[in-house]
């Protein structure tokens, strides 16, 4: 596999399961080391990066993250302790979570309960992002974000993301498993199975190639 993302690009990456596309993304923060070969990150390879330092470059959001017991300052936080309330605020005007969490009694005081149980999937997955996009990362991958979300929620959620990437440069990774959730947003998608990458191109490009596939 050879494979280059610019910074600023959004590239996103399908296939099923089994296909690697999240080993393939977690070798980036270093969750895994390649065996064979090289990954770079700024034309570095990232075994010469200071791993905390690394992993605050390369943010992740994932299917299933979770919302810690504590206000959502705190959960906020997370990414940036010493985040000031401007910063926070910031932050989730990028992600879309500035609008939901203003219409709380409490605002950024709002106490979330374990695992986030009395927010919703997507207002969760908001606040996440926020989280992430305090550290100020270079990188930012999402793993099948939206596939516990419904379509509505999805569709705020990678609005945010497309917002993220147009006016702060962040290179974004969108791994899915389905076209039509980067379809939109895209502007290079690679198409994995067992490991290899079978397709490669513009979103317009991978979906004629795979209708005429099908109907082949």
């Amino acid at each position: 596999m050879d494979l280059h993302i610019p910074a600023g690009m959004t590239v996103g990456i399908l296939g099923g399961t089994g296909s690697a596309k999240s080993s393939l993304v977690q070798l980036i923060p270093r969750l895994y080391d390649a065996t064979i070969g090289t990954v770079k990150v700024g034309g570095v390879d990232v075994r010469q990066y200071d791993v905390e330092k690394l992993r605050e470059e390369v943010a992740m959001v994932l299917q299933k993250n979770v919302l810690f017991s504590g206000t959502i300052k705190e959960n906020l936080r997370w990414g940036d302790p010493n985040a000031t309330d401007e910063e926070m605020q910031r932050v989730c005007r990028l992600a879309h979570a500035d609008e939901f969490i203003q219409t709380f009694p409490d605002g950024y005081d709002t106490y979330i309960e374990q695992g986030g149980s009395n927010v919703s999937g997507g207002q969760k997955q908001m606040v996440n992002l926020a989280s992430v996009m305090a550290m100020a990362p270079e990188v930012l991958i999402l793993d099948e974000p939206t596939s516990m979300l419904d379509p509505l929620a999805a569709r705020n959620l990678l609005q945010a993301v497309k917002r993220i990437n147009r006016e702060l440069g962040v290179a974004v990774i969108l791994c899915e498993h389905r076209l039509e959730e980067v379809f939109q947003d895209a502007d290079r998608v690679i198409v994995m199975d067992k490991g290899q990458i079978c397709r490669s191109g513009s979103p317009r490009q991978v979906a004629a190639e795979l209708e005429q596939e099908l109907e082949d």
